[in-house]
């Protein structure tokens, strides 16, 4: 065979998916280190490509079986923001329909913010329907964060526009008018349960960057209201916001210290 130039090598390999494939086995006998390394990379594309396949097919497990039982409209379920100091619960969920495919879709702390913004943007435009619901500080002290994850998570249920028949819902149990499983690390098992994580995560990050306009000192376009040492410096240097959690510690220690030391 002619021996091609790099550049179009390449080209060509762009457009194969198999290793089995007559042109692979000619750069195999390519002596050429160019050659040799661009296949090398070629192979290991492949490689992460069907470990992505294998995966996504894995965790379509639950969708798949609740299929096979009738259920057409599967929600998944999940919320974000259970442990920060600052800013709200926000639970998404999502129904996706039966043909979605998003290989390297997972666990949303798996991935990188532009790979969740970048997925959270196809889920949105892909799926049948989604729902987001944000419970803040206030609310959160008043219910408990346990409860108040509760609330949000049948509330962005309800804010679907489209009843489900299937909710699949990530480790919590909750009372619903429809079928229910919950399923522990659920947003690493499955696909709706993922999507769910990636929707509510870039919602809640958002929601903190534009909070952090307004009160930059804290930066909680950083730590996305958790208790870093900078936040909880912050917390001890400008006291606490609207938007914090005064039922959590550190903020309410502070609070009731600083309480204490004024009326001693």
């Amino acid at each position: 065979m002619e021996k091609l130039a790099i550049a179009e090598i390449e080209k060509r390999l762009a457009a194969l998916d198999e290793q089995s494939h007559p042109f692979i086995l000619e750069l195999e006998k390519d002596d050429r280190k160019g050659v040799q390394t661009i296949l090398t990379r070629w192979k290991k594309k492949q490689q992460q490509e069907k470990r992505q396949k294998e995966k996504f097919f894995e965790m379509t497990q639950y969708e798949r079986n609740c299929r096979s039982q009738g259920f057409k409209a599967i929600a998944g379920v999940d919320e974000v923001g259970r442990g920060p100091l600052a800013g709200p619960v926000v639970a998404a969920a999502v129904i996706l329909p039966e043909d979605f495919y998003l290989p390297g879709l997972n666990d949303s702390k798996q991935l990188s913010e532009k790979k969740r913004q970048e997925y959270a943007g196809i889920i949105r435009t892909e799926a049948t329907a989604v729902g987001v619901s944000m419970i803040h500080a206030e609310e959160i002290d008043d219910l408990n964060i346990y409860q108040a994850t509760k609330k949000a998570m049948k509330t962005a249920i309800a804010s679907l526009g489209h009843n489900p028949d299937m909710v699949l819902i990530d480790a919590m149990k909750l009372e619903l008018p429809f079928a229910s499983e919950s399923i522990i690390k659920g947003d690493a098992k499955s696909i709706s349960i993922a999507a769910a994580s990636i929707v509510a995560k870039v919602a809640r990050d958002e929601w903190m960057k534009e909070l952090a306009g307004r009160y930059p000192e804290y930066r909680f376009d950083q730590n996305m209201g958790y208790g870093t040492k900078e936040h909880i410096e912050a917390i001890q240097n400008f006291g606490v916001t609207p938007y914090h959690r005064k039922t959590f510690a550190p903020v309410k220690d502070f609070i009731y210290g600083d309480l204490f030391n004024q009326n001693t």
